[in-house]
């Protein structure tokens, strides 16, 4: 019986088009498909927790596929981390439960968005991996406007038209900025049930907007009670944003011992 397994994946977003597979160009979830139909000789089809966008990095996305039942999941890693590009690395894998998926099995997501705000953020070791913003910003006006986006609210002013969603509605659990070390700048954080499409970048755009004292704090609420986007500032470059994890019940996971019990018969 095949078994269903869930990796945890590092990426650098900057040689990628994004997760989703596409017809030209090179995607995460290619690279990863690739090396599944490789070592199982057949596609194999693999799920994320979440579709990033082109330059868009991951601390820990989770990816679902199934393998053959020959496979563990020591070796299902041994087999991925030896066949990915450079710029991929799993850093773990385990096995779950028949049915599991990546997207539709997460209970949220948690995204982290980086600024660098002081001169040094233009550094070619820095500006790759966060918004070389190089300016100070307003940290009670990030704050305040970080404070309005807790609880679930209509995100259609923060997402991209033409999308197909049932709704456009997020349950956000945190949303909180923080110092960076070295006065490096700050870092959002933010969790919820479910994202849209550039949700997390117009968001983090238009905070960055009133905290640099380029449009009026009270824009932000008015947004949120909106439900048109033309008035939403400009996504966030895509460099700063990390997925950072997606978080499951503990349910979905099948113990060592189980799947041992389950090699044996």
């Amino acid at each position: 019986m095949n078994r269903t397994f869930l990796a945890t994946l590092q990426f650098d977003g900057r040689g990628f088009l994004g997760w989703q597979r596409q017809a030209i160009g090179r995607t995460v979830q290619g690279e990863v498909e690739r090396v599944l139909e490789r070592i199982c000789g057949e596609r194999v089809t693999a799920h994320a927790a979440g579709r990033t966008d082109a330059g868009v990095h991951a601390d820990a996305l989770g990816v679902s596929f199934i393998l053959p039942p020959r496979w563990t999941p020591q070796e299902a890693r041994r087999a991925l981390n030896a066949l990915l590009p450079p710029d991929c690395w799993v850093s773990s894998v385990q096995q779950v439960a028949d049915g599991f998926h990546a997207r539709k099995s997460a209970l949220s997501r948690r995204y982290r968005y980086v600024v660098g705000t002081d001169e040094t953020s233009a550094s070619p070791f820095r500006h790759p991996f966060e918004w070389a913003l190089a300016r100070p910003l307003c940290p009670d006006a990030l704050a305040s406007c970080a404070h309005l986006l807790l609880g679930e609210h209509d995100f259609e002013a923060f997402s991209v038209r033409g999308q197909q969603h049932a709704h456009h509605l997020c349950d956000i659990q945190l949303a909180e900025w923080r110092p960076r070390p070295a006065d490096r700048g700050v870092e959002f954080h933010i969790q919820a049930n479910r994202f849209l499409h550039h949700m997390v970048r117009m968001l983090v755009g238009t905070m960055v907007e009133i905290a640099s004292d380029r449009r009026p704090a009270t824009d932000f609420a008015r947004l949120l009670a909106s439900r048109d986007n033309q008035d939403t500032s400009a996504p966030a470059p895509p460099q700063g944003l990390y997925f950072v994890r997606a978080d499951y019940p503990a349910s979905a996971f099948v113990v060592e011992h189980e799947a041992h019990a389950a090699l044996a018969l």
